[in-house]
């Protein structure tokens, strides 16, 4: 196999990441009349300028929801479907480097986003360009799609489905290799119940994030801390403020997190008399797969069930729990909602869909699948089959698209975490396995 990459590549590669991480382009719906945030959108054009610069085309939405970056002709498409929003940063006193300051020391490199997604999609883009420089040709128009919206509702590709050309084939480096064929069903959930005059709590925050911290502010913190000593729930006590710790995971891998909100309704449940806590603490608890709600809910091509109490909010006037649930792709959504909305009923809780993906699923024979499998395996060495996920990537947004890389097997998962982080030659064996699997896909 020929070896794309240069010296250049690598440095232009990480100079442009180092830009890119540096907006916080995190949600801020509608400010300054932009549809997910200023910083948002600074990125996105920032984006399109980079492509630019590398000799791409690029189209922005008029409203500012997507843009993109093509290069290559002919009647089909590839896409590589990227996002470039991040989730919060959460408490920067557990951040070791700024996360919006992209830092290098001893080989790794840190900051919001370098592993969700900017780092890989940048690879993927510096792959085409890495080809571009040895003369290739494209057979196939590739397109970068940039959307701004995954970490919460996916509008933007809402959006760009309704307005724009649905791609070929394609591939989401946003995920893990060796690749992703399935991913479960995302459904995201709010149960409404009613208020409280003794508690005031918000915790929690995106959905697709186990909560590490949730806190309880108040004069029965004496009373907590000593149920918390029971359980031996980890918290921290300041004055009146019982802050109980968790361990945060992204929602697919909930069971390998601890949740703090539901730990705290643990806490407080001896204490009070409340709807809303009752059902974190009695019909959820820890589980952390749903069984205590649903029994065991699992298929072969996707595994368990994963279930994430991820937001709590409770005032005078009402409460609500946010849920987070990935169903196994042969699971039945329809009855697994009429179970949850009955259960919650018996706890006063009424039940809110706030969004559903439907699941992936690319056959393990088909062309595409085979040919980054094949890139994969020959650039590697390693023979990991195929996996499903419990994650939510735009792969599932087009028919024929996977969610490929970047980040390798046994390496460290940072995504959504404090101290998010990625090797740089990880980085750059992403890159090396794009623009050989690009090149078999649309190069001549």
């Amino acid at each position: 196999m020929k070896q794309f990459l240069t010296e250049k590549i690598k440095s232009d590669y990480l100079e442009s990441l180092k830009t890119i991480v540096s907006y916080p382009s995190v949600l801020n719906e509608g400010e300054n009349g932009t549809p997910f945030g200023q910083s948002i959108q600074n990125v996105l054009e920032k984006m399109l300028e980079i492509t630019r610069s590398l000799g791409f085309k690029t189209y922005i939405d008029p409203k500012g929801y997507y843009g993109y970056a093509e290069i290559g002709q002919g009647e089909e498409l590839l896409a590589v479907l990227c996002h470039l929003d991040v989730v919060p940063a959460g408490d920067l006193s557990d951040w070791e480097t700024p996360p919006f300051e992209a830092t290098i020391k001893d080989g790794w490199i840190h900051g919001r986003g370098v592993q969700d997604d900017k780092g890989p999609s940048l690879a993927a883009l510096y792959a085409v360009k890495a080809l571009m420089d040895a003369g290739v040709t494209f057979n196939k128009r590739i397109r970068f799609i940039y959307g701004t919206d995954e970490e919460t509702l996916w509008r933007c590709m809402a959006r760009y489905n309704e307005l724009e050309e649905t791609a070929t084939l394609g591939f989401a480096p946003d995920s893990s290799f060796p690749l992703t064929y399935a991913e479960k069903g995302l459904l995201q959930i709010k149960l409404h119940g009613s208020g409280s005059q003794e508690l005031a709590i918000e915790a929690g925050e995106a959905f697709n994030v186990v909560p590490a911290k949730a806190s309880y502010t108040g004069n029965l913190a004496d009373s907590l801390e000593v149920e918390l000593k029971k359980q031996a729930f980890e918290y921290e006590r300041t004055a009146d403020t019982v802050t109980v710790i968790g361990v945060p995971k992204h929602s697919k891998d909930a069971a390998e997190g601890v949740n703090a909100i539901v730990r705290l309704a643990m806490g407080l449940n001896p204490l009070v008399q409340h709807s809303t806590i009752q059902f974190m603490a009695e019909a959820v608890g820890e589980d952390a797969t749903g069984s205590s709600l649903f029994g065991e809910i699992s298929d072969e091509p996707s595994g368990t069930l994963s279930f994430n109490v991820s937001g709590l909010t409770i005032n005078q006037d009402e409460s609500e729990i946010r849920i987070d649930l990935r169903i196994p792709v042969l699971a039945d959504k329809d009855k697994l909602v009429r179970e949850l909305s009955q259960i919650a009923e018996k706890y006063q809780l009424r039940y809110e869909e706030f969004d559903y993906l439907a699941p992936l699923y690319v056959p393990l024979d088909s062309e595409l699948v085979s040919t980054l499998m094949a890139v994969y395996k020959e650039k590697t060495n390693d023979n990991s089959p195929a996996v499903s996920s419990g994650g939510a990537t735009f792969a599932r947004t087009m028919p024929n698209c996977v969610a490929f890389g970047a980040l390798f097997p046994g390496a460290l998962q940072t995504e959504h975490q404090a101290n998010e982080r990625t090797v740089i030659e990880d980085l750059y064996k992403a890159m090396d396995i794009y623009a050989e699997t690009i090149y078999r896909l649309a190069g001549k």
